[in-house]
């Protein structure tokens, strides 16, 4: 049933993919929506517990997938060449946002330090997918587009360990275990480095050669051997992903671009499918259990804790306050924040039940209110749209009430300092048919 549902809804997802594009819908607000209606606790369809194996290994597959790709999207060629304002949102707006949150964890929501501290590594990344209208917009200025990309591929990964230590301290963990743990995130990072490097000289060599048909596929092996090589040693899958995402990105630009188109349609419909899972495990009756306190804390750790972190950040960054506000604005809570939730669930820890309660209430907001809103701020940015013609008749109307307006047969001129249509004087002119003087700048 979960395989014919996902089907079902990927399919309504491609036909209002284009209507999505232009307006406030979002597919991924679509999926999280579909699951749930489809739901256990709404009508049944799909009978996905927290504790169902299933959610545990599509979120696990699903977050190695994002990580991975995450990775290739920022070699240290890209960071070096643009780090300056990506480096401001990553090196102080990350912890900013982690302290932030747990602070408003601590005060509001009433968690005690390691918990709040965990909560605020667990909301402090940002995922592009829910404000994809705005990074994929070429009206949306190119250092905009550019730091929000950069800091939303980068910061799941950076946000991993802090939530990896976090939770072995709220569940208590002695010395021997935190060794333990040291040596997993050691493992799982030397796995990701080597592996990629490894292929990548041997492709380089004479007697191997990727065909085109089958170039794309060399990242999927890659992939795959990273994860295979991460579960037989313990090592840790999601740092793993991560440094051989950055490896490939970093030594291997062919690959990389080989597999970029491919891998993140690959990424997508993992973390579609996850979302659908995650959908199914939200209930009218798991919203009841969260206390009122609980939803204040989720809409100050929307509107507050990154807007706060950014607003330091960026002082003296010479961004304009348009585009620090959009940044400030845009930072949803994605895909990372619900697998690190549910790996908070699963580890048993005695408040782990309310942990999960938080996030997922504040990444269902941040999905619903970031993804109906990044077309509308897009098209604030777009200085080339044209005015609506209702907008020319409406002002010639109050000028003819009011009597305001010029005297001297010029156009009046609009807000951005040209002339509104239907404003333009009567001129002997003939109309020009094919609208090059109207367009004419």
């Amino acid at each position: 049933m979960l395989l014919l549902s996902f089907a079902a809804v990927l399919l309504a997802a491609v036909l209002v993919s284009a209507l999505a594009h232009r307006t406030i819908l979002s597919t991924a607000a679509l999926f999280l929506l579909a699951g749930f209606v489809l739901g256990e606790g709404t009508t049944g369809v799909l009978h996905l517990r927290a504790d169902s194996p299933i959610v545990a290994q599509l979120a696990e597959l699903a977050l190695f997938a994002v990580l991975f790709t995450d990775g290739m999207r920022v070699g240290w060629a890209d960071l070096r060449s643009a780090w300056r304002l990506p480096g401001r949102a990553l090196g102080w707006g990350l912890p900013l946002t982690l302290l932030v949150t747990a602070v408003l964890a601590h005060v509001v929501a009433g968690l005690d330090w390691p918990e709040a501290l965990l909560v605020g590594a667990i909301l402090a990344p940002t995922d592009p997918v829910f404000a994809a209208a705005l990074v994929g917009n070429d009206k949306v200025p190119a250092r905009l587009r550019h730091l929000l990309n950069v800091e939303s591929g980068v910061n799941d990964g950076l946000a991993l360990p802090f939530v990896v230590v976090l939770l072995a301290v709220a569940a208590g963990s002695d010395d021997l275990h935190l060794v333990d743990l040291g040596t997993e995130l050691a493992i799982g990072l030397l796995i990701g480095v080597l592996v990629p490097l490894v292929a990548i000289a041997l492709e380089r060599t004479r007697w191997f050669a990727a065909s085109a048909a089958y170039a794309p596929l060399n990242g999927v092996a890659i992939g795959l051997l990273v994860l295979a090589l991460g579960k037989a040693t313990h090592g840790n899958l999601f740092l793993a992903a991560f440094a051989a995402g950055i490896t490939v990105a970093t030594f291997g630009p062919r690959e990389r671009a080989a597999f970029e188109h491919f891998g993140e349609n690959v990424a997508e419909l993992l973390k579609l499918a996850a979302l659908l899972v995650f959908g199914a495990l939200i209930s009218v009756e798991f919203l009841g259990e969260i206390s009122w306190t609980g939803w204040v804390f989720a809409v100050l750790a929307i509107v507050v804790a990154r807007p706060i972190a950014l607003w330091i950040s960026f002082l003296r960054s010479g961004l304009s306050l348009r585009e620090q506000a959009a940044a400030m604005w845009f930072g949803p809570k994605g895909f990372a924040s619900v697998v690190y939730g549910l790996l908070v669930l699963e580890s048993g820890i005695a408040v782990g039940d309310e942990v999960f309660h938080l996030v997922a209430l504040t990444i269902v907001i941040s999905i619903l209110a970031h993804s109906s809103t990044d077309v509308v701020i897009a098209r604030a940015f777009d200085e080339t749209r044209e005015v609506p013609a209702w907008h020319g008749t409406l002002r010639r109307v109050r000028r003819s009430v009011t009597g305001s307006g010029r005297r001297d047969g010029r156009a009046v001129p609009s807000p951005h300092g040209e002339p509104v249509p239907g404003d333009e004087p009567a001129t002997d002119r003939p109309a020009d048919p094919t609208g090059d003087q109207a367009n004419a700048k």
